[in-house]
């Protein structure tokens, strides 16, 4: 009889074993640490970038048109930034008129506006897309200049 229960336990071991190796885990990430993978970044089809990144970006890219998706661009916001609050419709209102061949950066004050932002920017069409991580708090803990 022991021997039984013995042989049904290393059955059942290996049965939840098996199951266990064999069930993908839901917040595996092959990033690791990474808040957002990199299959859920080509999905999005914007590119999450740094602080430094941005700031790189800016520097060398003449061209880039950051955007700034807050109600709170009158408080500070990045050099040069032009503001298209998401929350209102302005980014929408503002869309036909931006250049699909050139290179944007969004940013907010909170993360959901602005992935809302890039996404828009990318449903519409543009393919040159990035977005700050950490958002406008982020740039200013990096002590990046703001105005």
């Amino acid at each position: 009889m022991l021997k039984k229960v013995f042989w049904v336990i290393i059955l059942i071991i290996a049965v939840v074993g098996v199951w266990y190796w064999l069930s993908p885990s839901p917040d595996a990430s092959p990033e690791g640490d990474s808040t957002q993978s990199q299959e859920e970044e080509q999905e999005a089809g914007y590119v999450d970038v740094s602080p430094a990144e941005a700031k790189e970006l800016i520097d060398t890219r003449p061209e880039l048109v950051v955007i700034d998706v807050s109600p709170s661009y009158s408080q500070g916001h990045l050099p040069g930034a032009v503001n298209y609050y998401v929350g209102d419709g302005s980014l929408d209102a503002a869309i036909p008129e931006l250049d699909k061949d050139r290179e944007y950066l969004v940013y907010c004050h909170i993360e959901s506006a602005s992935r809302a932002g890039a996404q828009k920017l990318i449903d519409a069409g543009f393919t040159n897309v990035y977005r700050l991580e950490g958002e406008y708090g982020a740039w200013v803990a990096a002590g990046y200049p703001v105005e």
